[in-house]
């Protein structure tokens, strides 16, 4: 593993993350999720994590609770 990746995403992975977060799918399929990693050039798990993440976030923002829960609870 690089160093760059043990700490985290680089700029320009961070970059294609944002896009595909944003513009495609904030819970993508492993199919996705495995096309993001290797144009990201990070691994699916990396990948999965920073999405787990970055969702947790976006949920905060939007003042929704951070786990998915049905609209009844």
């Amino acid at each position: 593993m690089s160093a760059e990746t043990a700490n985290g995403p680089t700029e320009d992975q961070v970059e294609i993350l944002e896009y595909n977060f944003n513009k495609v799918n904030k819970h993508p399929d492993p199919t996705t999720l495995c096309l993001i990693a290797a144009e990201a050039g990070l691994s699916e798990e990396e990948t999965l994590k920073w999405f787990k993440q970055r969702l947790a976030q976006w949920r905060q923002s939007e003042g929704l609770p951070s786990e998915c829960r049905s609209v009844t609870d």
